[in-house]
């Protein structure tokens, strides 16, 4: 197959061996440039950039040989495919101009039509091997496309987990994923015949402290005591959540009631540590908190929902009592 206006390059130190070549060439269509030595034909490379070169071995003053080294030495000419030819028979140069970077070699003296195809067909492949490097970019730019959306979508869809399982406020899990939590470990407790405990928490008199301190001291109060708490229940099966307004919760898998009471207390006291100045509650100059645990092991004929009551109901106890206390309900 041919293609008009490629550019072919031909180096031969005898004019009439040249000229006779390049009539040909030019005749089928082609652009040629020439080179009568070695030097010349390397600065034209150079320069031009052609599509294919026809070299020919004896180039003085260097020979082809050192014009090919050259010219695959060169990011400007180092991918340009190189036809030898010449009159020699030697099989050790046929086998040296390819080892060096040739890609065919032509005997002198040859039939213009075979030395014609052979031209073609070194065109062609260049022209496909061309064609198959933009294809490569393309796929490539293709796939890194590729990887930065779903990146993207890989972010986003974390960024939607977040929204809808982490309170925004507070940091910790909110209501929805209580919800899910608690079901969930309520169904594999059951099997398990193993404990669950639960324990609900309220703000001691938080709308006082809202009312006399604003509302921003409100929610930092807020974050501050769901951090204390995240602290204290440190095991990767505990779940801390907002379970709504100044409430929390903590579901505790494999615990009993004497575990979940050992935690109540640690919250207790280390709300107590924080030190957050109350001026409007009741019970002390700190913020303090009321609780109520519930424990049980879970069965098929109960739900997670008499749990969460009777925690509720400690919790109003804790409440009643005075505050600043934790009540236990069991089932």
């Amino acid at each position: 197959m041919q293609y008009r206006q490629d550019t072919i390059l031909l180096i031969d130190h005898n004019p009439d061996d040249l000229k006779h070549l390049t009539t040909t060439l030019d005749g089928k269509g082609y652009h040629t440039k020439k080179a009568l030595d070695g030097d010349n034909a390397i600065n034209i490379a150079q320069e031009t950039q052609p599509d294919l070169i026809l070299l020919e071995l004896r180039t003085p003053p260097i020979n082809g040989y050192q014009v090919c080294s050259s010219l695959k030495n060169s990011e400007r000419t180092n991918k340009i495919p190189i036809i030898f030819f010449s009159d020699s028979q030697d099989q050790t140069d046929k086998v040296k101009a390819i080892e060096i970077g040739g890609v065919d070699y032509i005997t002198k003296p040859f039939y213009l039509e075979e030395a014609v195809a052979r031209i073609e067909r070194q065109l062609e492949l260049q022209r496909l091997q061309q064609l198959l490097q933009q294809q490569n970019i393309l796929l490539q730019n293709e796939i890194e496309r590729r990887i930065k959306v779903e990146n993207a979508l890989r972010q986003a869809n974390q960024e939607l987990h977040c929204l809808a399982t982490i309170d925004d406020l507070t940091g910790v899990a909110n209501r929805r994923q209580f919800d899910k939590y608690l079901e969930r470990e309520w169904r594999r407790l059951t099997r398990e015949k193993a404990p669950l405990s639960l324990i609900l928490l309220d703000i001691d008199y938080f709308k006082q402290y809202n009312d006399s301190k604003g509302h921003p001291a409100g929610d930092h109060c807020l974050e501050q005591i769901a951090q204390v708490i995240a602290k204290a229940v440190q095991r990767p099966a505990d779940l801390v959540a907002r379970y709504g307004g100044e409430e929390f919760a903590v579901i505790l898998p494999n615990t009993n009631l004497e575990g979940a009471i050992y935690i109540a207390n640690k919250i207790k006291l280390a709300i107590r540590h924080l030190e957050l100045h109350h001026p409007s509650s009741d019970v002390s100059d700190f913020v303090t908190i009321s609780q109520g645990v519930s424990s049980t092991i879970p069965l098929t004929a109960t739900s997670p929902e008499s749990l969460i009551c009777n925690a509720d109901l400690a919790l109003y106890s804790a409440k009643d009592q005075g505050r600043d206390q934790f009540i236990v309900h069991t089932l």
